[in-house]
């Protein structure tokens, strides 16, 4: 009885169906995995609860809560045991608070009501305790302990920002402590100490503003520290050797104050009293000359003079292309021509060997027959039935004597194969070459020949360039105050001011328009003669004053070590003042960490 073939499994099946039980699987384990967890996370926070370990209870319960968030009695249970954790917290508050630990008792209070924002009791227990601190604080305020006031008052808002009994605190802690640093700065001031007072008065004022006349005081002793820091420029009436007083009148001292920087203690004087920095200045006005300038040049004016034919530049470039292109396909269809004489070469071999092929194989099929009825005829005389003669052999007809003409005939299909793809290639090249010359050929055909050119010509005409120029020869004298009269080099410059125009005549035709001389007035060029110089006094005044103020600065920066020191913070208020148009900050931060300011800029009056 043959055998029943068992239905083979299909090899994608097997798979696919112990995939589907492992993911059933896992999943199975998982759910038992968080159903066990969640249990455990219960089971844990109800034993806790039972013996009141109140944070155990809750960690557990969110435990509980993250493996399953839509536990309603888990959230229950949590909300119960908060409540009870509350009310053990404030037993505790109120032990303490009993005790008279108001800062205890509040940190208690605000524990409770985190945990239970429905706890009455702890929330009236809490704004008696806040009340309890600013009366505490308001005590610390009458007694001058103003720090132990401003702690107590910020510690009331920082749980209650509404208070208040607190911010009323705050501001009088603020009005306390602007009225003491005023105080100091007073007595430092009364001291002769300038530069301290300044900073009492200016913390005084950026503690409490309007709480005292501290800003008005600071203005004062700023304006004394500038008074005494100042450097002072001594100007000498100008000595007119030239006989211009226009020119004279813009090097006055008053001109030289205008030109340097305001906000920096640097003043011009007719007189200063001894011992003072500064410099005393000496200005002679030695000439000044004026000159005027003719200067006769000739300028050229373009105009469009007709219009010529040129060859048109476009199309000998297009030409140029189109006679690449024809070379281009010459070579092409001469490549063209060499394939197609290999390819018929290759076609007329084939043909050869394919006939050779032919003979060999109709030769062997002669062969076959011949040795099949020289098989037959022994065949039918051999004397015994059975035996097979000789000239029966198989291998008479499977002799492969045509086997070289065979392969010679596959190699030579092959190259006819290979010669007839080059064949069509240089076909399809020659093909777009063709289409490439035929375009660039139209392209040349709709170019014109030759094309308009503007032809220009050069109209030259006369101008006339009219030059005037002031200048003014000052010799100053820049001796230092504090040294002795020694004799010191004049140094004399000249301050030259030119302006100038061209004039010509009119020609309409040639687009030339007539265009008068336009100088300026030579009154003019001589105040401005004038200003120059005297900027130039003031560039060499204010080099004087940095050199001044550069060892001021040093000397502040060598006691910025201990930048409370009140010897320091003299030379660096000092020096600040002095470096008002750019206060270096290693100096300036330094010292208003030092001394509480909130903003040292104001020692300076920014």
């Amino acid at each position: 009885m043959p055998a029943v073939p068992t239905p083979s499994r299909s090899p994608r099946s097997a798979p696919a169906s112990s995939r589907w039980l492992g993911a059933l699987a896992l999943a199975t384990l998982l759910a038992l995995t968080g159903c066990s967890a969640f249990s455990r996370a219960v089971k844990e926070g109800d034993t806790a609860s039972e013996q009141q370990k109140w944070a155990d209870a809750e960690a557990a319960y969110l435990r509980a809560l993250a493996a399953d968030p839509e536990a309603s009695e888990v959230k229950v249970k949590l909300g119960k045991v908060r409540t009870a954790w509350s009310n053990v917290v404030l037993e505790e508050a109120r032990g303490v608070h009993d005790s008279g630990d108001l800062d205890g008792a509040m940190k208690r209070l605000v524990r409770a009501l985190e945990l239970n924002a429905e706890n009455a009791a702890a929330r009236e227990l809490l704004g008696q305790t806040l009340d309890q601190r600013v009366v505490v604080g308001q005590t610390a305020l009458k007694e001058e302990r103003l720090k132990e006031a401003r702690a107590e008052f910020d510690a009331v808002l920082a749980v209650a920002p509404d208070h208040a009994g607190a911010k009323r605190g705050v501001d009088g802690v603020q009005v306390a402590w602007a009225k003491r640093w005023f105080g100091t700065g007073e007595t430092l001031e009364k001291a002769g100490k300038l530069g301290n007072a300044l900073v009492a008065y200016v913390r005084a004022d950026q503690e409490r503003v309007g709480a005292t006349a501290a800003r008005e005081r600071a203005e004062a002793v700023r304006q004394k520290l500038r008074d005494e820091v100042a450097f002072l420029v001594v100007a000498e009436p100008v000595e007119d050797h030239a006989g211009a007083p226009d020119v004279v009148q813009r090097l006055s001292a008053g001109r030289l104050a205008a030109m340097l920087p305001t906000q920096l203690p640097l003043r011009v004087v007719t007189e200063a009293p001894e011992g003072r920095e500064g410099v005393r200045l000496d200005l002679s006005l030695e000439r000044v000359l004026p000159l005027k300038v003719v200067e006769d040049s000739q300028r050229t004016q373009r105009y469009l003079a007709g219009n010529r034919s040129v060859p048109n530049p476009k199309r000998a470039s297009f030409e140029g292309k189109l006679l690449q292109a024809e070379r281009t396909l010459e070579e092409v269809d001469r490549k063209q021509d060499a394939a197609l004489r290999e390819y018929l070469r290759m076609q007329a071999e084939l043909l050869t060997v394919r006939e050779g092929a032919e003979r060999c194989r109709e030769r062997e099929r002669r062969d076959c027959r011949e040795a099949l009825q020289e098989c037959g005829e022994k065949a039918r005389e051999a004397e015994k039935p059975g035996n097979l003669p000789s000239e029966c052999n198989p291998a008479r007809c499977a002799s492969g004597a045509c086997a070289a003409e065979e392969l010679l005939l596959v190699g030579k299909a092959t190259a006819v194969k290979e010669k007839e793809k080059a064949l069509e290639a240089a076909l399809d090249k020659s093909e777009t070459q063709r289409i490439e010359v035929q375009r660039n050929r139209d392209t040349v055909f709709r170019e014109p020949v030759t094309v308009e050119e503007p032809m220009y010509s050069d109209f030259v005409y006369d101008v006339q360039l009219h030059r005037l120029t002031v200048t003014a020869s000052v010799t100053a004298v820049m001796r230092d105050l504090l040294k002795g009269q020694g004799v010191v080099a004049p140094q004399t410059q000249d301050y030259a001011v030119a302006h100038e125009d061209v004039a010509h005549k009119g020609y309409d035709r040639y687009g030339v328009l007539a265009d008068p001389v336009q100088l300026r007035n030579e009154l003019e060029l001589r105040v401005e003669v004038g200003d120059k110089a005297v900027a130039d006094v003031a560039r060499r005044v204010k080099e004087r004053f940095d050199t001044y103020r550069g060892k001021r600065v040093e000397d502040a920066r060598r006691g910025m070590v201990r930048p409370g020191a009140e010897d320091v913070v003299e030379t660096a208020v000092r020096a600040l003042l002095l470096t008002a148009d750019a206060p270096p900050q290693d100096i300036l931060q330094p010292l208003g960490r030092a001394r509480g300011l909130n903003r040292p800029e104001a020692l300076i009056g920014q």
